[in-house]
């Protein structure tokens, strides 16, 4: 008979055209076996899975728990938009709102700048929560932490000179000679209007013997110029419009504090400056003499409940604006990291001591602040799950060999038990403890890695059925006996 060359899926056969259908049923049989031995394999695959489930769901649950309890502890995301209460859209101010504006704008935060009538006023706001105001630039002496409790400190940020201007021709040095005048005082609200009355009051002067005119800014330039006014104080930079005005007006003076010394001791939020000679204007000699002056310290106040991340945003933002050099202090030593009158931010106190951390150095600050608010979150728990994690092999371990124990420990009493004269209801009950045994380990689900337990298990079992197989049953005069 001419033979043929058949290609098999997994062997190559040299078969006869007749025996083609015999091929053909053992490939048959072949594809049920792999049909049979796949369902097995997926059934064990299906068992090792629930077996893990049941190890790693619980796990997985005391994790969530973990994170939801620590995450009550844990600092929110900081909001994307604040306001911060400033003065008079003309003044100062307004200009750093401004400057902090564009910088918080870099890292996605949008500051809102908010014009007020001064720093009292800004008090008010800061001290109700209704007002939206979480931040607010405040002059030195206008409140602090016994006063408006609630309001924490993020640095001093420059000197802000007191300049007292006044009228006639004589020339003064004590603020005493103004009683009985018409003194500008600053309008309602604002941080001048505050500091002014108080070295007025400790120098005798009230309203009821003096006149004490509630003028600022422009208003206020006019008055005195015009006569209106005999005496004015502006708290504000050399170089703003209304100061730099007055400086130039020959019926005017700028007056020198004799006792400027006095005033520091007795206020501390208050310094004392001395303005040289001819430095506003060198060819015209303004100042004509060195003028002693006193000068509160701005500071950059924040409710206490502002987030951790913009306070030290803000604070580096404050290291931006205001660490160069002024007419009355040098590069870098403003701002502070301390103040006379308020707590000072534990965490703006950081960010001036360290500066920005490597995340906020590298990263965008959303992402910083999410890795590092993770990280707070983390920390804590790791102690936790990192035992529990390592626990589960373990656990899944000791669960598979104890399945396989208990049917070792099963056949383990069967073997003792077994006579080996039986009756014929004894042997009958070997048998079927042994049935019982035989079936139940078949079906026990044992994953692939415990294979070679398992058949080691098996291998036991086959030593026990050889041996109920060489067992005969007593006879009849025996188990009468």
């Amino acid at each position: 008979m001419r033979r043929a060359t058949y290609f098999a899926p997994d062997h190559l056969f040299s078969l006869g055209f007749g025996q083609r259908g015999a091929h053909v049923a053992l490939r048959a049989k072949k594809q049920k076996i792999d049909a049979i031995l796949g369902a097995r394999l997926r059934d064990i695959s299906a068992a090792e899975f629930r077996e893990l489930a049941k190890i790693v769901a619980p796990v997985v649950l005391m994790v969530l728990a973990s994170l939801w309890f620590a995450s009550r502890f844990v600092e929110p995301a900081p909001p994307k938009r604040i306001a911060i209460a400033t003065a008079d859209p003309t003044g100062s101010y307004y200009a750093i709102g401004k400057r902090y504006a564009d910088i918080l704008r870099q890292s996605g935060i949008t500051l809102d700048v908010l014009p007020t009538a001064g720093s009292a006023d800004n008090v008010k706001r800061l001290l109700d929560p209704s007002s939206g105001v979480q931040v607010a630039l405040l002059q030195g002496g206008t409140t602090n932490a016994s006063e408006s409790p609630g309001i924490l400190s993020l640095g001093r940020l420059y000197l802000e000179p007191t300049w007292i201007f006044y009228r006639g021709e004589a020339t003064t040095d004590r603020l005493v000679d103004l009683k009985g005048k018409q003194i500008i005082v600053g309008a309602e609200g604002s941080g001048t209007r505050a500091l002014a009355l108080k070295l007025l009051e400790a120098n005798g002067i009230a309203a009821d013997n003096t006149t004490l005119l509630p003028l600022s800014g422009t208003a206020a330039v006019e008055a005195l110029d015009n006569g209106a006014a005999d005496a004015a104080f502006f708290t504000s930079a050399a170089s703003a419009p209304q100061v730099q005005t007055l400086l130039r007006k020959p019926r005017l003076k700028l007056m020198s504090l004799a006792n400027a010394e006095a005033y520091s001791r007795n206020f501390p939020y208050l310094s004392r400056i001395v303005l040289p000679k001819g430095v506003i204007d060198l060819v015209a000699n303004i100042p004509p003499i060195d003028v002693e002056m006193v000068a509160p310290v701005a500071v950059l106040a924040a409710r206490e409940d502002l987030h951790p991340a913009l306070v030290k945003l803000l604070a580096e933002a404050a290291k931006t604006v205001h660490s160069s050099a002024g007419l009355f202090n040098r590069a870098g030593e403003f701002p502070q990291a301390q103040d006379p009158e308020f707590d000072l931010s534990a965490d703006a106190e950081r960010a001036y001591k360290t500066g920005p951390n490597w995340l906020n150095r590298t990263l965008p600050f959303w992402l910083a602040t999410f890795i590092e608010r993770m990280v707070v979150l983390a920390v804590p728990l790791a102690g936790l799950l990192l035992p529990l994690f390592k626990a589960v092999p373990a656990i899944y371990k000791w669960r598979m060999r104890r399945r396989l124990l208990y049917w070792y420990g099963r056949l383990k009493a069967l073997e003792s038990v077994i006579d080996d004269t039986p009756s014929r209801e004894t042997l009958g009950e070997y048998r079927d403890e042994f049935a019982v045994i035989d079936r139940a380990v078949c079906n026990v689900p044992i994953p692939l890695g415990f294979s070679d337990q398992y058949y080691s298990l098996r291998s036991a079992i086959d030593v026990v059925r050889q041996r109920l197989a060489s067992l005969k049953p007593a006879p009849a005069a025996v188990e009468a006996a």
